[in-house]
């Protein structure tokens, strides 16, 4: 049975054979500028500019909690713009916006698309654990239900420094 491969190194710059997804989590706000995208952004400006059209234009597609948005950023590097957050936190607040609910469907989704790409395997920080606020003891097996389990090599990458 597969599992997980954890690596030191960038989720921005996937080092695999094959077609590859940066996967990661976004909020339902339209709000990009914290956490990983900012390292997103610098190497690609591609998934920054398909999340915000899509928020703006929501009233017309699938934008929500566990949807799943893929942008070509290379002929064999996709980013999977992932719904899986409640807003944002504030100051002060104790409840954190991760919705693991929404982060399971998003992961069944990508899964389909990473078949349908050829078997593309995913690449991905921790998750829904940073600013989301989630434990990776709770989304880790979600990872391993939606992805490993269908035969979809994922690699999580903690970031070096």
């Amino acid at each position: 049975m597969p599992e997980i491969t954890y690596i030191r190194g960038d989720a921005t710059a996937p080092s695999a054979e094959g077609v590859k997804v940066i996967a990661h989590v976004c909020n339902d706000i339209g709000g990009w500028g914290r956490g990983f995208v900012q390292a997103l952004s610098r190497r690609r400006p591609e998934p920054e500019a398909a999340y915000r059209a899509w928020h703006r234009d929501r009233a017309d597609n699938d934008f929500g909690l566990g949807a799943v948005q893929l942008v070509r950023v290379e002929p064999d590097v996709w980013v999977a713009n992932m719904i899986g957050q409640r807003g944002i936190r504030r100051r002060g607040e104790a409840v954190a916006p991760v919705r693991y609910e929404a982060i399971d469907t998003a992961l069944d989704r990508l899964a389909v698309r990473a078949v349908e790409l050829g078997g593309a395997s995913v690449h991905m920080p921790r998750i829904g654990c940073g600013l989301a606020g989630g434990t990776w003891d709770r989304i880790e097996p979600l990872i391993d239900e939606r992805l490993v389990r269908r035969g979809i090599a994922v690699t999580v990458y903690d970031h070096e420094g």
